[in-house]
């Protein structure tokens, strides 16, 4: 197949071919339970330039490191459907609860100004089966409204502006906000402008990137999806250039014995050629990825979705395993928040049978990312507040 035929029938195809592991595009690119590896076989990575970069104000572990809000409403999903006026309501009193005030607006504005781009960074790629819902971000659309944001300075985005079309990110949908994508196809499913470039090359930052040891090679099927080969990684310009600030939405769902959150949803959603990542950096990267200034210094909330999500099969979706948890976590901490999701996610998979106890190794990942200062990891030191409604 030609570079110019890579389309949007190809891709669902693969999709249909290879299973789970075909929701990145490719067979090649795993989307299973991570492989971890022991220190001695990790590849080199560029971390230490990350840590060069001073700190500032917005830094994460953000305004409330260690803190977050657990609330529960068993009325969030009816008839298998999220509710987006109990969505609304639950963001609300979980909004008021982290910020200590009394005022909805206050609250929202000890994190957003009027005048700057809010980047909502969603999970759609296990399609429309368990995709961020829109009852969770509609909701925060009126509550950046409510807060002064316009619609017009607010991006829904995420690495593929395919799957986010598919999953209902669109125009029709959330009309005046921006839904935008690091790789694209043009409007008859190419993936190649006529100069025979990928369209996702104009959206990558090359003055930005993840450096691993690793390489990526892919053939012209995987391409399109990983915008570069090689041993580097680069971020997406969304994240660089067009978003001052970024509220991450991720899915309460797991990935094998481990769980697909906060971190996760940011490290690979925001760079090229994750590939090669999987097999022998997969914790590395949910961390390392993280501690560059373009996710440390401008992610400021992080709303997890969990009125539906996975306790198996995930991260794809295998409506097998669906749940309803009936839960939102909100928080500043992404470290502290996944560390609380990770037990919520297997305190079901220890109640339907499919493991015994907790796999400690399974959450090294959040250790990582505690090291690198970017949250608490530490249950003991983690301050939980569950609200039931």
């Amino acid at each position: 197949m030609s570079k110019s035929k890579v389309n949007r029938r190809s891709f669902f195809k693969l999709a249909t071919v290879a299973g789970a592991g075909a929701v990145l595009g490719h067979p090649k690119s795993i989307l299973a339970a991570p492989t971890f590896q022991d220190e001695v076989q990790k590849p080199k990575t560029n971390i230490d330039d990350a840590l060069k970069y001073p700190r500032n104000e917005n830094s994460l572990p953000g305004k409330y490191p260690g803190q977050v809000v657990q609330i529960t409403d068993v009325k969030s999903v009816i008839d298998n459907q999220p509710q987006e006026d109990v969505a609304f309501k639950m963001i609300e009193k979980a909004m008021l609860d982290l910020s200590g005030e009394k005022n909805l607006k206050k609250a929202w504005k000890q994190f957003v100004k009027d005048d700057e781009i809010i980047g909502l960074k969603v999970n759609p790629v296990a399609g429309k089966l368990l995709t961020t819902s829109h009852a969770v971000v509609q909701s925060i659309v009126k509550h950046l409204e409510l807060a002064g944001i316009k619609r017009s300075n607010i991006v829904i985005w995420d690495r593929r502006l395919m799957q986010l079309h598919e999953t209902g990110f669109t125009e029709e949908n959330y009309p005046g906000i921006v839904i935008n994508g690091t790789e694209q196809q043009d409007k008859d499913g190419g993936f190649f402008d006529k100069d025979g470039k990928l369209y996702g090359e104009k959206m990558i930052d090359k003055e930005w990137y993840y450096y691993a040891d690793v390489e990526g090679e892919y053939d012209e099927y995987t391409m399109p999806y990983m915008i570069n080969g090689g041993k580097y990684s680069y971020f997406t310009k969304i994240c660089t250039q067009e978003v001052d600030k970024i509220i991450n939405v991720p899915i309460l769902k797991n990935a094998g014995a481990t769980t697909t959150l906060c971190l996760k949803n940011l490290a690979y959603g925001c760079i090229s050629n994750t590939g090669r990542l999987h097999k022998q950096l997969w914790a590395d990267t949910c961390a390392q990825v993280c501690a560059f200034p373009p996710i440390r210094d401008k992610v400021i909330l992080n709303i997890v979705d969990g009125l539906k999500g996975c306790f198996n099969g995930g991260p794809a979706a295998n409506p097998q395993f669906f749940c309803n948890y009936h839960t939102i976590l909100v928080g500043t901490d992404p470290v502290a928040i996944d560390r609380i999701g990770h037990d919520i996610v297997v305190k079901k998979r220890i109640e339907e049978g499919i493991q015994e106890e907790d796999k400690i190794d399974r959450h090294g990942f959040l250790e990582m990312a505690q090291d690198l200062k970017l949250g608490v990891a530490d249950i003991d030191k983690i301050k939980l507040n569950k609200i039931t409604v």
